[in-house]
């Protein structure tokens, strides 16, 4: 029998104290000997292989598509187009009517003889070899009646709209006051515009789908982030029930937010299995990976910030023009952090898309803070230093009493203590305010800083444990591990609910089969699917003590259930103790099993009342060659606010990852679209360019003390994409202090940085 309850109660009196503590990654040691199987890495007997051709225009028709050659070739089984596709639903409008829908959403391939970007899948070779299918794809003959296509965001800013709203739900446009007459009366103002680019996600693991029907129903491994999303997206492209789709996804190399939802390699996979009737196996190639599984958009935001002679804000203003897809519409809430950064009576935060025919930009990590912060924290940069006022004390003189748009309390909140550590453990007193001034040889050296925050959200999610009459315990979720160390965390928190070591306990993830999830995305996978186990845990312990209480063999009988304690792998109340495990071979020889669940957290009057948030402050140094240019990376620090830490050990590793793609985004990525053909020009890791070990420097990460009792029992916030929000702009800001160069539009690469350069005498 399963018992599904929801509760709220906090961790028991007496448990294993295994939560907080740096518990070395559960699936490493699968990890490193090559036992963790991936996506592409399943077999099955009669697997053949798919190769994608891809669309050599962005925009127009398929006039003529020949097959035949192809379809002559050694060892091919199926060409499929759009003449031949099994039948799909129509895409849809453009927008979504709702948040889950864009998740959801039948996505058809090879459906229609349009072209809506380049490198859109025009055919599928399916082989009894990849290489067999990649030869064979090289053969198909295409010719396009191509039209002119938009791919400028500059040049056609004229055509921007306001979008109904932003990803996640949020709001367009924010105004509070009387920005433009604050802002002309300010007596300190800047008015500033900075360029981000497209930037691609480049997870380790590309994008793959091995997919195999039995009967009607569908089994497909992949790499996703997740589940449930997944299979709605396949079953409404299929036309078939989701309870007919199964996903498996136990283990993935890292996401980014690009495998959130389906992309083509699912749903080819899915139509060609079924065609043949075989298991089919189709991986996106690197190239394929830039055109077909997402992007953060190219965005111009312009900051406007008003201040008195004291350096309190008086006006923030925050516009940002993004460019979106003209088939499917997706907006960034890029200026949405600056609602609650900081305090300013009069205030305006906008959203604005500039429709191209490329195709739709996606979640892409820290989605809205980490292009939004980069251009934010530097204004506030340029605003210290026209105030002359230290940049840490500009920030702490804007510290808001509460949410300054909702106007409802923090959580929590400890910004300031984070700025005020960092100072001091980077030494931030030595910094030389002047820009230019500290030099080593012919090295400029400069260091910076920025605030960072990132909202705390909770995914509705639901979790079941059983323990069986050894005393061994299993977590079952449809919860996916992209990386972030969730089967170590959740391992944690089930050990520390019911007293039993980490060696009783095994997690098991990545199917839908098993209780459903919001899966990993905006830092809500700990704290969500945590809960739900949590919650699943005390209902298992409530079934032990009813059935303890009552059965004749329980060593409990008649025991007073509500002084029960559960550690060191026994049940006690009052005098009496017993093993769980020999407890539970007493009472149910066949075990134990509950579920447990949470709530979204936009269902719960928590995060109605308060305003909740991660926050820190990121401490960057580098050094700039006088004769170069060149930037080099000579140590970060972040120190973050970010609740309880469940595992110090993972936690710092996301920090570091985050950092890491801070110093990517201020100094090297960038997607460069042709604005005369539409197609990305470095569509690979050889010319984008991303941190690898050299450019990393030595980094620091501090966690302060904090719980967060309006957040989740254990009192945590999300941190996987905290450590980008600000580490960007505390680079760029460190550069600017060491060269006295602004650079407004990232990357910051040598070709804008040097010209400005001042000549330095030998």
């Amino acid at each position: 029998m399963t018992e599904t309850k929801t509760r709220e109660n906090r961790p028991s009196k007496t448990r294993s104290g295994v939560i907080g503590r740096p518990i070395d990654r559960i699936d490493g040691p699968l990890k490193v000997t090559g036992g963790a199987t991936y996506a592409y890495e399943n077999a099955l007997d009669g697997t053949a292989y798919g190769y994608i051709l891809g669309a050599a225009v962005a925009k127009g028709r398929i006039a003529e598509i020949d097959t035949a050659e192809a379809e002559r070739a050694p060892a091919v089984l199926l060409v499929m187009t759009h003449r031949n596709a099994p039948a799909q639903p129509d895409f849809g409008p453009a927008v979504t009517p709702t948040v889950p829908e864009v998740f959801t959403r039948a996505r058809p391939a090879l459906n229609s003889e349009r072209v809506r970007y380049y490198d859109e899948p025009v055919a599928l070779v399916v082989a009894e070899t990849f290489e067999a299918a990649r030869a064979a794809a090289g053969l198909i003959k295409v010719r396009y009646d191509e039209e002119p296509g938009l791919y400028d965001l500059p040049g056609h800013m004229a055509d921007a709209y306001a979008p109904k709203r932003t990803n996640a739900g949020f709001e367009t446009d924010s105004v509070i006051g009387d920005f433009e007459g604050a802002f002309a009366a300010a007596p300190v103002k800047i008015d500033a515009t900075y360029r981000t680019p497209f930037e691609h996600h480049n997870p380790m693991e590309p994008h793959a789908t091995l997919a195999a029907w039995s009967g009607n129903e569908l089994t497909i491994h992949t790499s996703a982030q997740t589940l449930a999303n997944f299979r709605a997206g396949v079953a409404s492209t299929l036309g078939i029930p989701p309870e007919r789709v199964r996903i498996v996804s136990p283990f993935i190399g890292g996401g980014f937010g690009s495998k959130l939802i389906a992309h083509a390699d699912t749903i080819l996979a899915a139509l060609a299995a079924q065609v043949l009737q075989r298991p089919v196996k189709i991986a996106l190639t690197r190239q394929q990976m830039f055109a077909n599984a997402g992007h953060r958009a190219e965005m111009i935001q312009q900051v406007r910030l008003g201040a008195d002679t004291d350096g309190r804000l008086t006006g923030i203003a925050h516009d940002v023009w993004s460019a979106t897809s003209s088939f499917e519409e997706y907006c960034e809430q890029t200026a949405v952090f600056a609602r609650s950064l900081y305090a300013a009576p009069n205030r305006v935060t906008r959203h604005r898309l500039v429709p191209l025919d490329i195709n739709r930009g996606e979640w892409m990590r820290s989605p809205g803070e980490a292009p939004g912060m980069l251009a934010f924290e530097c204004a506030m940069d340029e605003l210290a230093e026209r105030l002359g006022l230290d940049p840490i004390e500009l920030r702490i003189r804007n510290e808001p009493a509460q949410d300054p748009e909702r106007g409802v309390p923090f959580s929590t909140r400890n910004l300031v203590a984070c700025m005020k550590e960092g100072a001091r453990r980077f030494g931030w007193e030595r910094r030389n305010p002047t820009p230019g001034r500290a030099r080593e040889g012919r090295k400029l050296i400069g260091c910076g800083m920025a605030a960072a925050i990132r909202p705390n959200y909770i995914g509705a999610a639901t979790a079941r444990v059983a323990i069986d009459r050894d005393g061994r315990v299993t977590a079952r979720l449809d919860m996916t591990d992209i990386g972030t160390g969730t089967y170590t965390i959740l391992t944690q928190i089930a050990a520390d609910s019911l007293g039993l070591p980490i060696s009783s306990i095994k997690v098991e993830l990545g199917d839908s089969r098993f209780p459903r999830t919001a899966g990993s995305g905006g830092s809500w996978g700990a704290a969500s699917a945590g809960s739900a186990l949590y919650n699943a845990c005390n209902a298992l312990k409530e079934r032990i003590l009813e059935a303890a209480q009552s059965s004749e063999a329980s060593p409990l009988r008649g025991a007073n259930a509500t002084e029960a304690s559960f550690a060191d792998g026994e049940v006690s109340v009052g005098q009496r103790s017993a093993s769980l495990a020999d407890l539970v071979r007493r009472i149910a020889p066949g075990g134990f099993e509950a579920e447990g669940s949470v709530a979204a957290g936009a269902a719960t009057q928590s995060y109605k009342a308060y305003s909740q948030h991660s926050n820190g402050a990121h401490f960057a140094e580098v050094a700039v060659d006088c004769d170069t240019g060149e930037i080099r990376m000579r140590r970060m620090l972040a120190v973050m606010g970010a609740g309880r830490i469940l595992n110090p050990k993972t936690a710092r590793s996301q920090i570091i990852g985050g950092m890491t793609w801070g110093i990517g985004a201020a100094l090297m990525e960038q997607t460069v679209l042709d604005r005369r053909y539409g197609h990305f020009v470095n569509h690979d890791l050889a010319e984008y360019h991303v941190p690898i070990n050299g450019d990393v420097p030595e980094m620091e990460v501090v966690f302060l003390e904090e719980h967060d009792d309006k957040a989740n029992p254990f009192g945590a916030k999300g941190i996987g994409e905290l450590g980008v929000c600000g580490a960007g702009a505390a680079v760029a800001n460190a550069i600017y202090n060491a060269t006295g160069v602004r650079v407004r539009d990232f990357p910051i690469t040598l070709d804008k940085l040097l010209p400005a350069l001042p000549v330095i005498a030998i």
